[in-house]
């Protein structure tokens, strides 16, 4: 009686644990690829709406999660504790009976290494904060502990204003030039109008330096009325953004409203036609004007209907996939798939949609060539793309 007990309560101990531990696959599975089979490996589950993530010199990985923690992961797949020192962040939630549910956007979510990391141990965080009129996009900088158990010198660099209610479209991607300079990308707030407003920060991309000071050749500098920090606007929510290799072009993914999410170069001082025009309609079914009907405005790279809901982005440069070098890879939301994007001459010749099997959040290289994922869940994971080996 007593050991059929002890059996019970070790299995119910088992069970509960394999709940708390960060989760492994035993084995990768394979995807079918126009180039090929990939295997796909999960590295470390547990996270909590993962958002953004940089990979570190030695190879472990920071990782963003929304409700507003900061994390390592090893490459065995180990969690650290959340990291302290992290700003308090805004991030609706609310709870269901089969757990935690997020309804907002905002919270912790992009995190980018400084170009000189390995000598000054700075990072960069974007993350919704919250005040006295609602909420904005804000990025902080910070350094690294040695012991890396938390941030220190905390310092915010960037504010969005007019702060707004709501909890939607915050962008939040960042990307540093080759200059040095930092490109952050946000969103309207779902506000439509402001994004062709000079005098504010809403639904434009933002050019800073890391220390948040504005860089003297800012299109809209010594302009009176606009924001010196802008670079573009008319934008509408933008969570993919890379650098371009060979031309140090800032390129991003943008949400379209239902149709029309774009691929853009913003170029300084280009206005990008939202709300004023757009590839979809507004949700309500209510017709937009089509870019080309405003020829004034900047034109799309590309543009996709359905919607694929563009997050995190790269070009890819490693040899671990050499049929994808140059290419451009997007984290997709919608279509739960890594989209493949190939470029002739910067413009997009083809593409190809890798289904994952759940929402792909963001994407980064690691050093060796192979991809890292993110998968936008509730108990979200680390996922690990490599080339799959010949069947024995």
């Amino acid at each position: 009686m007593i050991s059929s007990i002890c059996a019970v309560l070790a299995t119910a101990l088992a069970a509960t644990l394999a709940l708390l531990l960060p989760i492994r696959e035993a084995e990768a599975r394979t995807v079918l690829t126009a180039s090929g089979p990939l295997a796909v490996e999960t590295v470390a589950g547990g996270l909590e709406y993962p958002w953004g993530m940089a990979v570190l010199p030695d190879g472990k990985v920071l990782v963003t999660e929304r409700p507003g923690r900061l994390r390592i992961v090893s490459a065995d797949g180990t969690l650290s504790a959340p990291l302290k020192g992290v700003p308090d962040v805004f991030a609706e939630e609310e709870r269901g009976l089969i757990g935690l549910f997020s309804k907002g956007q905002g919270g912790l979510l992009d995190v980018a290494l400084d170009p000189d990391f390995g000598a000054n141990r700075l990072i960069y965080l974007s993350f919704a904060e919250a005040g006295e009129d609602g909420a904005s996009s804000t990025v902080a900088r910070a350094r690294l502990r040695e012991d890396r158990t938390g941030l220190e010198e905390l310092d915010v660099i960037f504010r969005q204003e007019p702060k707004m209610g709501g909890s939607k479209h915050f962008g939040s991607r960042l990307a540093f030039a080759p200059d040095g300079t930092l490109f952050i990308t946000t969103g309207e707030r779902f506000r439509f109008d402001p994004a062709q407003d000079l005098g504010s920060h809403l639904g434009k991309v933002i050019r800073i330096r890391p220390d948040g000071s504005v860089p003297e050749d800012n299109p809209f500098v010594g302009k009176s009325g606009a924001r010196p920090e802008i670079w573009s606007y008319g934008h509408r929510n933008i969570e993919a953004a890379a650098i371009h290799p060979e031309t140090g072009a800032l390129w991003i993914g943008e949400m379209g409203p239902s149709g029309g999410d774009e691929l853009n170069v913003p170029e300084a001082g280009g206005n990008y036609g939202w709300p004023l025009v757009s590839w979809g309609d507004h949700y309500s079914g209510r017709e937009i004007p089509d870019p080309p009907s405003r020829p004034d405005l900047k034109g799309s790279r590309h543009q996709w209907t359905p919607v694929i809901s563009p997050s995190g982005m790269l070009f890819y440069q490693g040899d671990a996939f050499p049929a994808w070098q140059g290419d451009l890879l997007i984290g997709s939301l919608t279509q739960e798939a890594l989209v493949r994007v190939r470029l002739e001459n910067g413009q997009v010749s083809g593409e190809e949609k890798i289904g994952m099997g759940a929402r792909i959040r963001d994407v980064t290289e690691a050093g060796d060539g192979t991809l890292y994922l993110l998968t936008d869940e509730a108990q979200g994971n680390l996922l690990r793309i490599v080339p799959a080996k010949p069947p024995l």
